[in-house]
Parts: C-alpha cells; structure tokens; sequence
C-alpha cells in the first residue's frame, strides 16, 4: 500500500440518505475534497442549484464547490482511495452489483449497520468475497449516533472499527470536530452484528411502546437484549477481550431502541398499536433496516451457533409468521430475568 492509501487518501461516499448527507457534512470540515456517487443525475442537479441534499437532511448547507459529484459508481470508485458506504442494507447489494472497477485494494469503510439480504453475511465478509477486498483495509463505523442529531451539530460519538489501528485513526481524523468524538476499536465483526441486533431490538422496543406495556417491561427487556446480543456476537465472533457495554454495542443499542429518531422503534410502534406489518412498511418514508436483520440474523443463528435468543425469535415470529404481538410478547416475558 502507498502513503496516500494508507492516509485514506481521497475519500468518496456512496449512498446520498440521510446518514450519508450527515457523514459526507463531517468529511468537508476536514477534507479539501470529496466524491459523491449519487445514483440519480436529478437529485445531483438539485443538490448543485439548491446547495443542499434535495430529499434528506436538506437544512444541511454545503459547499458544493468542494464535492465531485458523479451517478457512475464506478466513476466514483476510479476516482478515490477510501470508499464509504452508506447504503440501506436492502439496496446495498443492488448498488455494488454495478461496480465492475477493480476495488480489491481500497479502503473500504461501512456506514451501513445491516446485513446484505440474499445473502446473511455483514458488508465487510459480503466485500472480501465478492471484491476481493482486504480485511485490514475494511472499516466499520458505529456507535450511537443518529444522522438528524449529528446535522443539529450536537454532542456524538462514534466507534471507528478497523483491523489496522493506525488506519482506524487516519479515517476518526477525517470525521473527528468540534461536537463529534470518535473511539478506535478493531472489533470489526462485532461492531456490524451488534449494529444488525440493535436494529431488531429497538423493533421489539417500539411494538411494547405501541402495546403500552410500561417502562417497568421496556427495560427488562433492553437488558436482556443487550445479554442476548452478547451470546450471539462472542458466538460468531469471539473476541476475548469485548466489553458489551461500550458504546459501539450498548450505547447504539439505547439510543436505537429508545429514540424518537429511530425509524425500526417507529415501525415496531406501529405493529404494537395494530398496524400490519404490510401496513407500518407501507407508512413508513424509510428503511427500518431491522424487519431484514431479524430475519437475516435469525437464518445464521439457526444454521450455526443456536445460541438462546428468545427476543429474536419473538420479534421474528411477529414479523413473518403472522404471530399476534401481544400474544407473543405474554410468552416472550417467562424468559426474562
């Protein structure tokens, strides 16, 4: 690897929603340049008359000057060192399918806190094997940090995990301001399952929210999910050294399940108060990544590790097996303690 490389060299986003928009705003304080593969000529249209992203976070001032804006992803990709993703794992694996560029030697750092469906693996396995990519070039951001509250400029912390720690501290300076603090971990693996499991959890968060089942139960469940994380995770990825409380694991956890920022809180919400789960996606203006992560992560649990997980299997029950929620969350309670 060159000097440049291993710096990050020139960095370029693909992916334009909402937590794209925030990190790309972080990148510009420190970065002279960026790339921007947006993947509709439109909206980069828009974004260059109006000065801001034209459907997401669209208060945020940029400097546009500054951005190389491109709807050829492998323009994008040519054209940088550092590629960071920050695509909704429903669509990610429909976006990289049209990069036919040779990226086996970038950086690749992922935004996406989701499991690639169609295929139960986390974006860094999903890269290696289909890019070649390498596993000391592969970066996972995390923590608790939602992209409205990073916009308002308020007080955040990230969780940069990569192999190579030297790495990981050249990319945290690339973010790093005067209200986002960023922590180095090389827990890579664990940082995107946990990132899959809180999703599902801040579900299961929202649909007791909708029942109305009382603060008292929410947190009897929210410690016994960040338990039923930490089995899962040391199963499919030991680390001996992990500690699940850090803010990569429970901090994102919490914030996921408690916040009103939180769309797979809000879904879940919606299914607590008597939505169908066809009706809370149809109501829904975004993702709730976690309605893929539980099935996802239910599939590899049952094919590998079989480690307990009853909160998973109660919110997957709800979710594709047509399970009535408050039926489900009666049986679900005996397994807490």
């Amino acid at each position: 690897m060159t000097g440049e490389i291993t710096n990050m060299g020139k960095i370029a986003v693909i992916g334009s929603g909402s937590w794209a928009t925030a990190l790309a705003k972080l990148l510009l304080r420190n970065c002279d340049r960026i790339g921007w593969f947006v993947h509709r000529q439109d909206r980069i249209d828009d974004f260059l008359r109006d000065g801001h992203n034209p459907g997401y976070l669209t208060d945020v001032a940029f400097d546009t000057s500054r951005i190389e804006f491109t709807a050829d992803i492998n323009t994008a990709c040519e054209n940088a060192d550092t590629l960071l993703f920050v695509v909704p794992s429903p669509y990610f694996k429909g976006t990289v399918d049209n990069i036919t560029t040779n990226i086996s030697d970038k950086n690749i750092v992922s935004a996406v806190k989701g499991i690639v469906p169609g295929t139960n693996m986390i974006v860094s396995d999903f890269m290696e094997s289909k890019f070649g990519c390498r596993r000391e070039n592969m970066l996972v951001i995390g923590g608790p940090c939602h992209a409205e509250e990073v916009a308002l400029e308020r007080l955040s912390y990230l969780t940069i995990g990569c192999m190579d720690s030297a790495k990981a501290e050249s990319f945290a300076a690339k973010l790093n301001g005067p209200k986002l603090r960023t922590i180095i971990s090389e827990d890579v693996n664990g940082i995107e399952y946990a990132a899959v499991l809180k999703n599902v959890y801040a579900i299961m968060a929202g649909i007791l929210s909708g029942m109305k089942a009382g603060d008292n139960f929410l947190a009897m469940m929210v410690s016994n999910a960040i338990r039923e994380m930490q089995r899962f995770v040391n199963a499919v990825s030991p680390m001996p050294d992990r500690d699940i409380c850090r803010s990569a694991y429970l901090g994102d956890l919490l914030v996921t399940a408690y916040s009103r920022f939180s769309r797979n809180h809000n879904f879940g919400s919606m299914i607590g108060k008597g939505y169908s789960v066809k009706a809370a996606m149809m109501e829904m203006d975004m993702v709730a990544e976690g309605y893929f992560g539980t099935d996802c992560i239910y599939r590899i649990n049952a094919g590998g590790p079989k480690v307990e997980m009853p909160i998973l299997e109660c919110v997957y029950r709800i979710l594709y097996q047509g399970r009535n929620p408050r039926k489900a969350v009666e049986a679900l309670a005996p397994s807490f303690s």
